[in-house]
């Protein structure tokens, strides 16, 4: 168990927490949720120690391991990928490598066996000699081949450190697990495995997610954060926005009930309060009048965006029609011969492990990018408009964002240009601040600002989630759901895709294409999965003779 007894942090004269109260329990999964900047990653540190309150402190039940998903993507570069996931039981390690250290030894003493046996009994108690297997069950479970597993950090690619960091945070069954955005770049696979894993866990898990299927799947109960208070809840992140909103809306109705019940005695005492008659009736009800006190409810700190892509022009019936895309970079076939037409109803999202494919295809469609072979035709009427998975040179200026926006605006009146900052919380003052100093989620309303200024009818969006809240998300699918044009998109946001594509896209890792008319949970329902596969192996294996 873990504890916050009476926790007050303190940023300046500002109290991010208050006098917080809350106990995280075995055998539960607790979803810490709020609104940007309500202090979630920072109760996270909190809670493991890494930064200290201005009053309380965190208990712990002594003797257990609490273990932390780290988000420092160079610190172990110098290390192979088995070491590192296995320092996530710090003390096993330390074992380890204290124990190959005597044996190399040249001059080995009788105190050195003595050590070594000592080390030896402690190794056989924590199943050490399991140690390597179960690392490697956990990568293999993540996506990282067996090839990779002796590799060094430094020679793999972000997304791979992500899973390796997950995997040592894991790694040993610890008693307390704390994940801040565990899902972030992983792909769909590699978050139903971590689905699947934390619902079989038997301690205490804490994560923070923006990701609501995630916390809906494997959390036991929600822990949200408003005005420096933690409420606890039993139940999902769906039971927490269901029963929250239950609770103000049953306040409001009570204090309905109480201005009703205020004015009635109000009216009496104003009525009759100069009646002899009446005084002793008029005095009692002043006593009542003074008893009943409203209910403080206060707004949620949440804000919700409001995203509405309204298409200038209605989209015909030829919208894209792509014929044989090939294209390899570095030597791999990413995109093997891929063929497909869109229609002027389809909303498709593009699935699967391979993330360059997906970013490729969008930048060809785009213009960013030449195919090596094949062809691309978007009809007359459409109109693209493409939020892009990295846009570092969209911000690199000195722009602020008002002229960033007009720039992209049909209409350069800056009460216009205003109007789509507003819908997305850039109000007042926050028009003139530089592109180039926005935080990662600010960018991503500005790049959808401009998807909306646009009137395109056609969007294409790579990881739109990416860096956005919880609000912000569940404003951007409302948008998209209701948007009535063309939509190609990928989206690691399991409840995103499920709502909002009506055909799916896989682009399997060596470049072929499976494409279905389905949701989401239909297509992972279907034998596809499994037979996708199998067709892959075999045509590894036919290129190999």
């Amino acid at each position: 168990m873990i504890s916050a007894n009476n926790v007050t942090l303190r940023i300046g004269k500002k109290a991010l927490f208050e006098d917080v109260n809350i106990k995280f329990t075995e055998g539960n999964c607790y979803g810490l949720i709020g609104a940007n900047g309500s202090g979630k990653s920072t109760f996270l540190k909190i809670l493991s120690g890494k930064l200290d309150t201005t009053n309380g402190d965190i208990a712990i039940t002594p003797g257990q391991r609490l273990s932390v998903l780290e988000q420092d993507h160079f610190k172990y570069d110098e290390y192979t990928v088995m070491d590192v996931v296995i320092m996530g039981n710090e003390r096993l390690y330390q074992i380890m490598k204290e124990k190959d250290a005597i044996y190399a030894k040249e001059d080995f003493s009788d105190e050195d066996g003595i050590r070594a046996s000592e080390l030896e009994a402690e190794f056989a108690e924590m199943d050490g000699w399991e140690a390597e297997s179960s690392a490697a069950m956990l990568l293999n479970g993540l996506g990282i081949d067996t090839s990779l597993h002796y590799s060094v950090m430094g020679s793999l690619n972000g997304s791979e450190k992500v899973k390796i960091l997950l995997a040592k945070a894991l790694f040993g069954s610890p008693d307390i697990l704390l994940l801040d955005e565990p899902t972030n770049h992983l792909d769909l696979d590699a978050i139903a495995w971590l689905e699947d894993f934390l619902i079989d866990f038997e301690n205490t898990v804490i994560v923070v997610s923006h990701d609501r299927y995630f916390l809906n799947k494997v959390c036991t109960h929600t822990a949200d954060i408003d005005y420096g208070k933690i409420q606890l809840y039993a139940g999902n992140y769906d039971f927490w926005y269901e029963s929250s909103q239950l609770l103000v809306k049953q306040m409001k109705e009570a204090n309905k009930k109480k201005e009703e019940k205020i004015k009635e005695l109000q009216d009496f005492i104003s009525r009759f309060s100069a009646n002899a008659s009446k005084s002793k009736q008029a005095t009692s009800r002043k006593r009542a009048l003074e008893k009943i006190e409203l209910d403080d409810i206060k707004p949620s700190s949440r804000k919700y965006p409001y995203v509405d892509f309204r298409p200038d022009r209605e989209i015909g019936n030829e919208v894209l029609m792509v014929e044989g895309l090939s294209k390899t970079i570095d030597g791999e076939k990413i995109l093997d011969n891929i063929s497909f037409i869109v229609g002027h109803n389809d909303k498709i999202a593009f699935v699967g492990s391979n993330e360059l494919a997906k970013t490729t295809l969008f930048q060809i469609l785009t213009g960013e990018l030449e195919p090596d072979e094949g062809s691309y035709r978007w009809g007359v009427t459409t109109s693209q408009a493409y939020f892009p998975k990295d846009s570092t040179k969209e911000f690199d200026n000195d722009y602020t964002i008002v002229d960033w926006l007009t720039g992209y605006s049909p209409v350069k009146d800056v009460t216009y240009v205003r109007g789509f900052l507003g819908r997305m919380l850039f109000a007042g003052d926050d028009g003139v601040k530089k592109v180039k100093i926005l935080s990662g989620g600010e960018k991503v309303r500005c790049l959808l600002s401009k998807m909306m200024i646009s009137g395109s009818n056609c969007l294409i969006l790579d990881e739109p989630t990416n860096h956005l809240d919880m609000e912000s998300i569940t404003a951007l699918n409302n948008g998209l759901i209701k948007f009535p044009g063309v939509e190609l998109f990928a989206c690691h946001d399991h409840q995103f895709v499920q709502t909002t594509a009506n055909r799916i896209m896989e682009i399997l890792p060596g470049g072929q294409l499976i494409d279905k008319i389905t949701t989401y949970d239909e297509y992972l329902a279907s034998d596809e999965m499994a037979r996708k596969r199998t067709v892959y192996t075999n045509k590894n294996e036919e290129d190999d003779n």
